[in-house]
């Protein structure tokens, strides 16, 4: 399966604003709502890449483990719905029920939200500190369909336990890897 690599937006970068629909519970949720938080975690995944299907239980793991904590999580698709009808509203949230996200999973329509992470594939990872700038992005760990790795988040979670704890974040970080995003005929990136 090709494969696309994450662009790796600078650190230090401010937090890009959202305001979107979650598909779970059908309300908007807009980076004000999860302004309180010490650490935010954007996440670009969606339902029929492989990539993020490899790491679903993962990311229910990591949700779990963090709900206590001091950390916003917020996942968003961006895949045009017309072409990838698994990626629609109703059956992200259908999904996220399913597999028991405990995070919410939003809905980038006019796909600007990802424009503005630079997002490039699913799974791509975001993290912003308590001053919502860059300080972690890319893979969730070392595992790959195939690999034979098992799936730990062992990348981003040493970034959240860093920001949580008041340390710095290795600057060591490493691409995610996983399925382009589906861009409406026309609306690609340059």
């Amino acid at each position: 399966m090709p494969a696309a690599t994450s662009t790796m937006l600078a650190l230090g970068t401010p937090a890009p604003a959202f305001d979107l629909p979650d598909t779970v519970s059908g309300n908007r949720l807009s980076i004000q709502d999860v302004a309180g938080s010490k650490a935010l975690v954007v996440m670009f995944i969606c339902n029929h890449c492989p990539y993020v299907v490899h790491i679903q239980q993962g990311l229910v793991e990591f949700g779990r483990d963090y709900s206590g904590d001091d950390v916003a999580i917020v996942g968003i698709s961006a895949n045009d719905a017309d072409t990838y009808p698994d990626d629609a509203p109703e059956l992200l949230g259908r999904v996220a029920r399913r597999r028991g996200y405990l995070f919410p999973v939003l809905y980038d329509e006019t796909q600007e939200v990802a424009k503005s992470y630079t997002a490039t594939c699913t799974p791509d990872f975001f993290l912003f500190g308590p001053e919502r700038t860059l300080v972690y992005r890319g893979q969730f760990d070392r595992s790959r369909p195939g690999s034979g790795l098992p799936v730990t988040g062992e990348d981003l979670r040493a970034a959240v336990d860093a920001v949580l704890e008041d340390r710095p974040v290795t600057v060591d970080q490493y691409p995610s890897m996983g399925c382009s995003i589906k861009w409406k005929p026309g609306n690609e990136p340059r």
